[in-house]
């Protein structure tokens, strides 16, 4: 059984990552059997959902004790700082999403898993989802892909680092559609949002970031165009949409190979730094 420690619990991640490992999966060898404390409220909640009983203050504190950390925390920025000393100390990390919210703290979160020879994973939710997986199937029965769009929602002035917060939904979600690196990325502010479009590999891609107004619920969809035809996906958000991504956590800490390449978890965040930047000079 491998023993588990996650930080940054002020995230909902956090609750359905407990829930599910210390609750709902006794199949899957994996328990969180460590929380760095957050608000007191939430935290004792979280300990009492997953009879967690070691909670300590800071993230250090769990060096040397755990087999894997998961990093929950909302804002992107704070990544870097909490899951390098993990890496570089040979304990592989699952860093939710985003990776981080630059390119230099991704790379660096990167090259600190290849210091440290461990795995690291991040990804957005939408990666493991079975609507995402027929999509693909759908794209590989029309023929070659000849564009990607993908639309959902993200708010450029999130408090957790803009458009990195909810757009790496989107973005990652493009990586899994058409992977590669971006290529003229070109960004239009819109009343309703951003759509940022550029190429891979001489293929259009569009990421249309629809900014939320009020309580209504903007849906994650995603088109591709194929030689033979059009698959067009809506891909809800439903009961358990964690619960893939934490088993592909759990196969990464059985088989020590990381679920997502790291130029998969880099291109994103390439995209999404770009993006930021874009708006921040408007």
């Amino acid at each position: 059984m491998k023993s588990v420690g996650i930080v940054g619990i002020e995230n909902s991640h956090a609750t359905e990552i407990v829930r599910f490992l210390n609750v709902e999966a006794p199949d899957v060898p994996v328990r969180i059997t460590a929380l760095v404390a957050g608000e007191p409220e939430r935290t004792r909640e979280l300990a009492a959902l997953g009879g967690i009983e070691r909670v300590v203050d800071e993230a250090g504190a769990l060096l040397g004790t755990v087999d894997a950390l998961i990093v929950t925390a909302r804002d992107g920025a704070d990544h870097r700082a909490l899951a390098v000393p993990f890496l570089e100390a040979g304990v592989p990390v699952w860093v939710d999403k985003p990776l981080a919210a630059t390119v230099a703290d991704a790379d660096a979160i990167l090259a600190a898993a290849q210091r440290g020879r461990v795995p690291v994973t991040s990804s957005s939710t939408l990666r493991w989802l079975a609507d995402t997986a027929e999509l693909v199937a759908e794209a590989a029965r029309i023929g070659e892909v000849q564009a990607v769009t993908v639309m959902g929602p993200a708010d450029p002035d999130s408090p957790y680092s803009g458009i990195f917060f909810y757009g790496i939904h989107l973005a990652d979600l493009a990586q899994v559609l058409r992977p590669g690196i971006a290529e003229d990325v070109e960004v239009q502010s819109l009343p309703a949002g951003v759509v940022a479009r550029y190429r891979v590999g001489g293929v259009p891609v569009a990421l249309e970031f629809v900014r939320p107004d009020g309580d209504s619920q903007v849906p994650f969809r995603a088109t591709v165009v194929g030689r033979r035809g059009i698959a067009s996906w809506e891909i809800p958000i439903g009961p358990g949409y964690v619960q893939p991504g934490v088993r592909a956590f759990a196969g990464m800490l059985e088989t020590g190979e990381p679920p997502v390449p790291a130029s998969e978890m880099r291109a994103p965040i390439a995209v999404l730094e770009q993006v930021a930047e874009a708006l921040a000079s408007r």
